[in-house]
């Protein structure tokens, strides 16, 4: 099959390499000419996936007509972006071409979900998800990881886990495709909390309780919009959220951690590359509040994110809150 891969960042061009080590016809786009062409020479993504070679079957353009006889078409851009992304491809697909979704996050201007914007902007094409604990340089260096895939029909969601598996990435697939969206959503702003706990230096334990509430957040906020549990306590929930508040590799924990350092720290990090997390903070709580759910962890990000209250007065705020049963 020809699959085209729409973004050529990190995640984009490791999930190129999961597609030609599948055995795929492989078309990685960028819109940056520039990129493109040096990618196509040093058969490298310099920019932002240092030291890992592309395959030399994989072909690299800015030729939006190379993606026309795709069969499969992966969309890896960040989350504000993927209404531009998927606008641009709504003349040249094939009726029924699948596209997936890779982005993590909820668009700030409408509050809809990725898939919700591949059903306006591609209302021919059926729509999935692809979400989990996965760091791009892992899964291009072909490390062990699983992730889910998710999308409406049990058959496609089934078919697309079958095309992209392989050994080393293992694809389970579910119906619950909000659910999935959910868990990698919420995730990216937890992470900044976890991020700012870990830059202030506050230990082991209060990054422990911090990744326990945070799932309790999680759990509350995907019950309201209809996620189910197995799917918020599976890869795409519980899985993410561990990898993403546990690491540097995450763009959103270093973006806390610089934060709870006293840092200057900003959305986008060295070579443009984004925290997620920043633009999803106030659209999630806006939704939190609309189904009466409370995620004091998150409204405490958006807090800080806003300039509206500082770090020391949120965390002294948490730890001040009445005490509660557990739930």
């Amino acid at each position: 099959m020809h699959v085209a891969v729409v973004g050529a960042g990190a995640w984009g061009t490791a999930l190129a390499g999961i597609a030609d080590r599948r055995g795929h016809a492989v078309t990685l786009f960028a819109r940056d000419a520039a990129h493109v062409e040096a990618m196509s020479s040093e058969r490298e993504n310099r920019r932002y996936l240092p030291g890992i070679a592309l395959a030399p079957t994989i072909s690299v353009t800015a030729d939006r007509a190379a993606i026309a006889t795709a069969g499969l078409v992966l969309i890896a851009v960040p989350a504000q972006n993927l209404r531009d992304a998927a606008l641009a491809l709504a003349h040249g697909l094939a009726r029924g071409v699948p596209v997936i979704a890779c982005a993590k996050g909820i668009e700030a201007s409408t509050g809809k979900w990725m898939t919700e914007i591949l059903a306006e902007c591609l209302p021919e094409q059926p729509a999935a998800i692809l979400s989990g604990p996965s760091f791009a340089r892992d899964v291009a260096s072909d490390l062990p990881t699983a992730v889910t895939i998710a999308a409406a029909s049990a058959d496609l969601a089934a078919d697309l886990a079958q095309a992209l598996g392989t050994p080393g990435f293992r694809l389970y697939h579910t119906q619950d495709v909000r659910g999935v969206e959910i868990g990698g959503a919420t995730k990216n702003v937890l992470a900044i909390a976890s991020g700012i706990v870990a830059g202030r230096g506050l230990g082991a334990s209060a990054q422990a309780a911090l990744l326990a509430r945070s799932f309790a957040e999680l759990g509350r906020f995907g019950a309201a919009y209809g996620a189910q549990r197995e799917t918020l306590t599976g890869l795409s929930g519980l899985g993410d959220l561990v990898l993403t508040c546990n690491s540097p590799q995450s763009r959103n924990f270093s973006l806390g951690y610089a934060f709870g350092r006293g840092l200057a720290a900003t959305g986008a990090g060295k070579s443009g590359k984004l925290a997620e997390g920043v633009f999803t903070a106030a659209i999630l709580v806006e939704m939190a509040r609309a189904r009466g759910v409370a995620l004091p962890i998150a409204e405490s990000v958006d807090a800080i994110l806003q300039e509206r209250s500082t770090i020391d007065d949120e965390i002294g705020a948490l730890l001040a809150r009445p005490q509660k049963a557990e739930v």
